[in-house]
């Protein structure tokens, strides 16, 4: 639903342009993937998630393994428990399945710490580059810039209206 809204965006936009003005409308493109690539502190970045998501898949995979252990073995000595037994380990296993739905809700889910911190160790980056695009695109006179790299897919686009080097270039990052 949401591609569905963005691409209907898109085009409204493009034939709003068009129909106004179309001669003097001047639309170009970048690849917000390409530029992050360029940018050193972002591997780095890249890295510290990773550190922190492998740590906390590790944790994920402790927890499969006890709640894996704790139901083998309620199933091979569940005959010889009570009734109140059997209630109390299907209880303990039901807890130790929440207490693991919890921790991945709160390292991985949509407000996670996983998420936060992307946030905020990429939102300077970000900053910075959609600042070099925007001095780029009124430099160079562009009325619509889109990010190749994102939902939005263009089938075309002429190389004249690639503005990553020069985005780069204003980041301060030579480029070959």
């Amino acid at each position: 639903m949401n591609r569905l809204i963005q691409y209907s965006l898109v085009i409204l936009i493009t034939t709003i342009a068009s129909t106004i003005n179309a001669q003097e409308q001047k639309i170009g493109f970048f690849e917000s993937e390409v530029i992050l690539a360029q940018i050193p502190e972002y591997n780095g970045i890249e890295q510290r998630l990773q550190l922190l998501s492998d740590g906390w898949n590790q944790e994920l995979q402790e927890l499969d393994e006890e709640i894996k252990a704790l139901e083998d073995d309620y199933q091979a000595k569940e005959i010889l428990y009570t009734e109140e037994i059997r209630e109390q380990k299907i209880n303990e296993i039901k807890q130790k399945k929440r207490d693991r739905d919890t921790f991945l809700n709160q390292k991985f889910g949509p407000q996670g710490e996983y998420f936060q911190n992307q946030r905020d160790l990429l939102e300077p980056i970000q900053r910075q580059i959609f600042t070099a695009l925007r001095t780029v695109a009124q430099k160079q006179g562009f009325d619509y810039v889109f990010d190749r790299s994102g939902d939005i897919y263009m089938v075309y686009a002429r190389g004249e209206w690639n503005l990553n080097e020069a985005i780069l270039l204003e980041l301060g990052i030579e480029v070959e």
